[in-house]
Formats: structure tokens, C-alpha cells, sequence
């Protein structure tokens, strides 16, 4: 695998010129037909050559854009000018696999290495884009959306039918659009990007090899449409729902199979497949979920491998629909034990036993239970539909004042006032009004003119209910407003701990350079607020960060004799032998100030840690 940029360059980005206007995306390369190259009438993957191909097409690397970046973040980094969003700069890093793959040799340890890689490099980025090939994309996708647990930024995996160096290749939209939609929506799922349309990663299959529009999304409609607008549908978006921190589940089981049912398939056929090391099968019947009730030795077989704990998932062999016991053929499977799996795609079903199956910790009908629970949006769950828009009377007045007429117009206005309507509820801690939006089809991580969110107003205000509700309903910490500050920064500016502490524990990090940071903790040092310092350090920020002129805020509180600050710092583990651009250490001000009392803690700090040390 290649190498990646060290914290070094990222924090030189984060500090730029041009690092408010900034964002970043990993670029996966784990091989297939995008990246190959025609070698003696044949296309092959080419090692190292990826990149190099990149940087010659300016619709991937401008090199107008490309002067923001030094000589040595220009050799990790490539730069698109314009993303479609903003007037931002899109900076990515391509990390290649080694060796390449056909997708066809994918398996379980090439999942668990691109998800580790995610893992390693989460942090840093605002999106993943993998490029894959198509073959067993839809696998990969299923697989990395139970793999990646409380996931908050979106993964886009995509490819092509024809190498993206080709004259005529599907691989170069696929591949920008992907960069766009990664870096720029806050779509926190595994999906396919392909031919203009993005879908839910585990609702796709390969339904054909000749064309552009090589996947499907049989069961429900694309997340993401690029036409001259890009479409998004939030609120089919699925959120985790969780307070809990992006994790990697890598257990994953292999034992498991499909076997597709065929009119007068044998006895033998059927127990030599459910044999051990079996533990988990996904059993595709006919129709809506059909199998024959004439057959009483395969129902005896399926039942006793129930009784053995081989989890058996039923699905339907149709590309469209779902599995039920409306008949006595299906209901026949249910009451045996086998599991229900409603909508769901083969390649999904199976990936999710894997990852059932993978949880040793989880009780063997916990693991039926969850098998039967939609855990990653990967099957249709029914929904109340208790009211729609046009309850909202405010909608109602706003169109028929404005003289609206169709929907897509009503649609628009909606979308501009919502936002508006959820911030104002979060700001008075009105949860009901927050509930009520979202059940009539609003999308709670919606931003408003300024970028913010109901959350961003939630930390600020201090509203620890509204914040949990939030997460609950999956809103995502990572979201940006206008000046690029995280709701972590509104709950900080507010000084608001415990909801520092709970933003932190769902994967919350700090959004802003060590810099400008150090830059606001000084102008707290200097107004003896502790409780800001407090809130800046427990967000993540390091007592040592030092501003402009390399001062911390400890050299600030000696500098003013700000005793609280100062004292609470050097509890807090602040050195005191840090010069700043002066050559004046934290100690020196004191001295040259005649500061006896901070010198005496200063004594007392040091001595305990020599005697700690020795």
C-alpha cells in the first residue's frame, strides 16, 4: 500500500492561506477496470501509474488550484478547483493497493484492509472514495456497511466499464462525481456511485456488464441524483442513531452461503450444503419468499439445522420485492425458524450474516434478532406516515401567498424554511417540534443560510436533551457551517463540558488548526475564564498549542497575572519552559514580571514531577 501524508502536512493545510476553504477526501485504489491500462490489446492493471495519469487531466488536478499546496504536500496531494459546492478547493490523497486487484479476487481480507485503512486515516479526512471494480462492488459495499459501525462521513465506492484513460470512458464521471458528493454532502452511508446516480451501497446489485448503467437499486430509488443540479434525498439518508465513535467490526464470519432453491432440487443436495462448518445460509426462494410445502424431508432438514443454530435468512429470488407469510408456502419457513429478510439483495443478506455472525459476544437469538432489524438501511422498514407537509399550515400560507402551485415549488419552500423552523425549535429546547418536523419528512441534519444545524444551536444553547435527541436520530458531528466550525466549537464557545464530553465520545474532533485554537485560548487566558480554557482542553485542545507569535496561553495568564487560568493550566500539565517568538519561556515572564506567587507553583509543579519521575 502506498504511503500517506504525515499530521505534519495536514496541519500545514489546515493552517494555509487557503485552509478555511479546504476540503479533503482518501482516494482508495484497490484496482479493476478504472485505473487499468491497454497493454498488447488487453487491459491490465499497472502499478504506480494511477496517480501519475491523474495529475495530466485538469479535470482531476488543476494546477491553477494546485498553487495553494508547498513542493512537498504537491507530492501526496492532488487539487480540484471547483466541486460544485461553494467555492471550495477539494484536496485528495490516492493511497493504492499493492498488488491491484481484478475485483473478482476480492474476499474478507481485502474488505478488512480497506476498512482498516478507513479506520487509520478517519480522522483526517471529510469523505472516502474507493475505486473498485464492478464485479463484486455491490459485495464490497454491503460488507463495508456493517463493517463500518456509527459511521459519520459518507464511503463512495465506484469504478467503470472502461479504463478512465480511454477517450471514450464512463470512469471519469463516475470518478469526479464521487470526489464531489464524498467531500461536500454529509451523507453519512456506504454507497455506489455510478452512471449520474448514487445508491445505498448494501440496496444494489450488478444487473449489467455491457452498459454504463451497470447497478441497480431494485428496492428503492437513488440517494443522489447528478443532473444539472445534484439531488440529494435526505430524507431517505440513514443515520446511525447512535452516541457512539466510527468503529471497525473486522470479525467477520466466512461460513455462510447462498443456496437458491430450483424445482426439484434433491434431499442430498440440500443436507450436504447445510453440513458443518455452516453456520449461517441465505436461502432464496421463489416469489414472496415460497418454497414447496410438499416437501416435508426439506422442511424437516431446514428445521433441524435451526435447532443446530445455523441461522438461515429467507429472501426472494426476484430482483424486486420482498419476502412474506402471506402464503402457506412462506409461512411454513417462518414457523420452522427461518428468518424473514424482507427486501433485502443476496449480496446484502449474506454480508450481514457474516457480520451477525462475526458478533462472539452476542447471544445466538440476539443474533436472530438483529438478522431480523434493519441495522444499515439495507431492507425496507415500514414507516408511519402520520401527516404530511401540507399539515404544516406555515407551508400552506408561504404557497398559496407566494401563488405555488406544483409540488417540486411547494418542495423549495420547504426546504428553505425548514432549516430555519428546526433551529428555532432546538433553540427553545421544543424536542416535540423537532419530532413533528422530522415525522412530516424533514431532514434534521438540513443547514440554514449560515450552514448550521439544529445541533449547532442545540451545543450552543446548552441543551443536553435536544443534543442527545439529535444523535439519536443520527445527526452528524462532523458537519461544517459557514465559518467551517463544528457544533464541538459552539458547545466549546459555550462552555458547555458535558456536551463536549458526549460530541467527543460519538467521534466528535476538533475542526479548527492548533493555531487558531491557541489564538482564542489566549483571549480567554487573558479574561481569567477558566471555564473556556477548561472547555477548549476538553474538546481536545492541548494546553501547549501556542498562537502566531508562539505563546501559549499559559505565557498570556503570567503575562496579565491571570492567577485562576494560570493555575489551572499548569494542573493541567502546561510546560513551563516553552519559548515564544521573543525567546521567553512561560518561567522567564514570571521572573522578569517578579511574579513570586505563579514562580512558587511553577516550584512546586516541578519538584512533584521530579519526584514522580524518579
Amino acid at each position: 500500500m502506498s504511503s500517506t501524508p504525515s499530521p505534519v502536512l495536514f496541519k500545514q493545510l489546515s493552517q494555509s492561506a487557503k485552509g478555511p476553504d479546504l476540503v479533503k477526501v482518501l482516494v482508495i485504489y484497490t484496482g479493476g477496470t478504472i485505473g487499468m491500462v491497454n497493454q498488447q490489446g488487453a487491459y491490465e492493471p499497472k502499478a504506480n501509474c494511477m496517480i501519475e495519469k491523474l495529475r495530466t487531466l485538469p479535470i482531476f488536478h488543476s494546477p491553477e488550484a494546485a498553487s495553494i499546496l508547498t513542493p512537498e504536500q504537491s507530492e501526496f496531494f492532488l487539487v480540484l478547483q471547483s466541486t460544485g459546492k461553494g467555492d471550495k478547493y477539494l484536496i485528495y490523497h490516492v493511497i493504492e493497493f499493492d498488488p491491484l486487484l481484478d475485483s473478482s479476487n476480492m474476499s474478507f481480507s481485502e474488505w478488512i484492509k480497506i476498512a482498516d485503512c478507513i479506520k487509520e486515516n478517519y480522522q483526517d479526512y471529510d469523505g472516502f472514495v474507493i475505486l473498485h471494480g464492478t464485479d463484486t462492488m455491490a459485495y464490497t459495499a454491503s460488507a463495508l456497511s456493517f463493517m463500518c459501525e456509527n459511521l459519520g462521513k459518507p464511503i463512495i465506492l465506484t469504478g467503470s466499464q472502461i479504463p478512465i484513460f480511454e477517450t471514450r470512458s464512463d470512469g471519469r464521471d463516475n470518478f469526479l462525481s464521487s470526489l464531489i458528493i464524498a467531500g461536500n454532502y454529509s451523507i453519512p452511508e456506504v454507497m455506489i456511485c455510478f452512471n449520474e446516480k448514487v445508491f445505498r451501497g448494501n440496496r444494489c446489485i450488478k444487473s449489467d456488464s455491457q452498459s454504463f448503467s451497470a447497478f441497480a437499486s431494485p428496492n428503492m430509488p437513488p440517494l443522489v441524483t447528478l443532473e444539472i443540479d445534484i439531488k440529494v434525498d435526505y430524507a431517505s439518508v440513514f443515520r446511525p442513531g447512535t452516541t457512539e465513535k466510527f468503529s471497525v467490526s473486522r470479525n467477520m464470519c466466512p461460513n455462510v452461503g447462498l443456496l437458491r432453491l430450483f424445482p426439484g432440487i434433491t434431499f442430498q443436495t440440500v443436507r450436504a450444503f447445510l453440513q458443518p462448518p455452516v453456520q449461517g445460509v441465505v436461502l432464496q426462494t421463489y416469489g414472496a419468499g415460497n418454497a414447496p410445502n410438499n416437501r416435508p424431508d426439506l422442511l424437516h432438514l431446514f428445521k433441524e439445522a435451526c435447532s443446530w443454530g445455523v441461522l438461515i435468512l429467507n429472501i426472494t429470488q426476484c430482483s424486486k420485492g420482498n419476502v412474506s407469510a402471506a402464503y402457506a408456502t412462506g409461512k411454513a419457513l417462518r414457523e420452522i425458524g427461518i428468518i424473514m429478510g424482507a427486501d433485502m439483495t443476496p449480496e446484502a443478506a449474506l454480508m450481514k450474516l457474516s457480520y451477525v455472525l462475526g458478533k462472539d459476544n452476542w447471544t445466538l437469538e440476539h443474533k436472530r434478532t438483529m438478522l431480523a432489524r434493519n441495522l444499515r438501511g439495507e431492507m425496507t422498514a415500514m414507516v408511519s406516515q402520520e401527516m404530511s407537509i401540507s399539515d404544516f399550515e406555515l407551508i400552506e400560507s408561504v404557497a398559496r401567498y407566494m401563488s405555488l402551485s406544483t409540488s417540486e415549488e411547494v418542495m423549495k419552500v420547504r426546504e428553505a424554511i425548514y432549516p430555519c423552523l428546526m433551529c428555532a425549535a432546538a433553540k427553545v429546547c421544543d424536542i416535540p417540534a423537532l419530532e413533528k418536523l422530522r415525522k412530516s419528512g424533514g431532514n434534521l441534519s438540513a443547514q440554514n443560510q449560515d450552514g448550521r444545524t439544529a445541533l449547532h444551536i442545540a451545543c450552543r444553547q446548552g441543551h443536553i436533551n435536544v443534543v442527545h435527541y439529535l444523535l439519536n436520530q443520527g445527526v452528524s458531528v462532523h458537519i461544517k457551517d459557514y465559518r467551517k466550525e463544528t457544533p464541538l466549537i459552539d458547545a466549546v464557545e459555550g462552555a458547555h463540558l458535558e456536551i463536549i464530553r458526549l460530541l467527543v465520545q460519538t467521534g466528535a474532533t476538533m475542526p479548527l488548526a492548533s493555531t487558531v485554537v491557541a489564538v482564542r485560548m489566549c483571549s480567554a487566558a487573558s479574561d481569567n475564564d477558566v471555564k473556556l480554557i477548561e472547555a477548549w482542553i476538553t474538546a481536545g485542545a492541548s494546553p501547549d498549542w501556542h498562537d502566531y507569535d508562539d505563546r501559549t496561553p499559559l505565557h498570556v495568564a503570567i503575562t496579565l497575572h491571570k492567577m485562576d487560568v494560570a493555575i489551572f493550566l499548569i494542573k493541567c500539565g502546561a510546560r513551563t519552559d516553552v519559548p515564544d517568538a521573543f525567546g521567553q519561556t512561560q518561567r522567564d515572564v514570571a521572573e522578569k514580571l517578579g511574579y513570586e506567587d505563579i514562580l512558587s507553583i511553577i516550584d512546586k509543579t516541578e519538584s512533584a514531577e521530579e519526584i514522580g519521575n524518579s
